[in-house]
């Protein structure tokens, strides 16, 4: 068979049952994330569906004709995660947020990056792959939240600013840490790991300048009232600045991120309107060849070691979304509510565990741990966010009868 035609079959049967696997998550009411990745483990290397075996055992996909193109495609859905994600946020509300949230987010590092270093390490992946786990385990899955605060109805809730707020920090201290561990899993030396962190920082704080001194400008030059210039205008522009990014080893991902944040209102409004579908699509793509390129044999080993690393760093992000609640007042339901939702890992950590694997640095283990901790979270997560309100309202009603009972038996004066 031709290797276009083919090609053509095998992208059309993977898109068809990326929809299939999107359907079934949307009646059972979870993120789609944790099935894309189930499916390209069904697919991919050594899944339940292989296209042969050569002379050395080693497995074949059957969905090999397509592999430029989904290595291709899984970069353009990173860019396009991250280019939606910075237009979430204006330059000056970026600004703001982080005045607000830095003591929290301080807090998030050092309660959620440490468990993952610590694991890493012992783990035997040495301070690189300490690096990178600890990435996986500190970073919140801010699509997945929202879409369970929405579904939840909880997105005018007084605790929802303090957790964007957390989540915001995160989103700025990923800017500093990929080209961080993009240098370092390449392998290279420490003071070309600080120049690569100085070019970032350099790029942030000139994209956050230029945002909020000529944001307005940027936006109307970028805005169109037709949909196909509008479209072709602003993910030129994302593919182009994540090309150049990529290139002063800034990491393509942070400078698609940055773009977002520069163009905000009307323009924000309608780039979010036009890529949701296109980013959704090249997104599950993505999701799906990393899955692929995960040995599912691979898992067992690691799935009680991840088990209790989703565990651990559940009940730290918990503490965090708690404490972040109680410094803003929020009150005891609120609190709860607030670190359940931040629990939910999900596409950020399999971005950090897709770039360091491509590398060909990091053992296959990384690939086949980051997916256990995932699928486990990204399931686990909203289950929790849904119950913590229940949850929180039986504990500020206990502690409301305890504050009774002590004025009831308070000596009168």
């Amino acid at each position: 068979m031709h290797g276009t035609t083919l090609a053509l079959i095998e992208l059309g049967a993977v898109l068809l049952l990326l929809g299939i696997l999107g359907r079934v998550a949307a009646r059972i009411g979870m993120s789609p994330v944790p099935l894309y990745l189930l499916g390209g483990l069904m697919i991919g290397v050594g899944g339940l569906v292989v296209s042969g075996v050569d002379a050395s055992g080693d497995l074949h996909s059957p969905v090999g004709a397509i592999d430029e193109f989904s290595t291709l495609a899984a970069e353009i859905g990173v860019v396009l995660l991250l280019l939606t994600l910075g237009l979430e946020y204006s330059a000056r509300e970026l600004m703001t947020g982080l005045r607000g949230s830095w003591r929290a987010g301080l807090l998030d590092v050092a309660l959620n990056f440490t468990p993952g270093a610590v694991a890493g390490w012992l783990l035997g992946w040495g301070a690189v792959g300490a690096v990178v786990l600890g990435g996986i385990t500190y970073i919140s899955s801010s699509g997945i939240i929202a879409k369970v605060l929405n579904d939840l109805g909880r997105v005018g809730n007084r605790e929802t600013p303090v957790m964007l707020s957390v989540l915001v920090f995160e989103d700025l201290a990923m800017a500093v840490y990929l080209p961080l561990m993009t240098a370092l899993v390449a392998g290279s030396a420490f003071l070309a790991g600080l120049q690569a962190v100085g070019i970032a920082l350099v790029v942030v704080t000139a994209v956050l300048f230029t945002a909020l001194r000529f944001g307005p400008q940027i936006s109307r030059l970028v805005h169109s009232p037709d949909q196909e210039t509008f479209l072709l205008k602003v993910l030129g522009l994302a593919l182009l600045v994540a090309g150049v990014a990529g290139a002063l080893q800034v990491s393509a991902g942070v400078g698609a991120f940055l773009v977002g944040i520069a163009v905000s209102g009307a323009a924000a409004k309608q780039a979010r309107s036009v890529l949701e579908p296109l980013r959704d699509m090249f997104a599950a793509l993505f999701f799906v060849l990393f899955g692929m390129n995960v040995d599912p044999r691979t898992l067992p080993p690691v799935l009680l070691g991840a088990l209790a690393l989703a565990v651990v760093t559940a009940a730290t992000k918990l503490l965090t979304g708690y404490l972040a609640a109680r410094a803003a007042g929020i009150g005891i339901a609120g609190r709860w509510r607030a670190g359940a939702a931040l629990t939910i890992r999900g596409e950020f950590s399999i971005v950090i565990a897709g770039l360091a694997v491509a590398s060909g640095s990091m053992p296959p283990e990384v690939s086949a741990f980051a997916t256990a901790y995932v699928l486990i979270l990204a399931v686990a997560g909203p289950v929790l966010t849904r119950s913590a309100d229940g949850f929180g309202r039986r504990r500020a009603a206990a502690a409301r009868e305890r504050a009774e009972r002590r004025t009831r038996e308070a000596p009168l004066v």
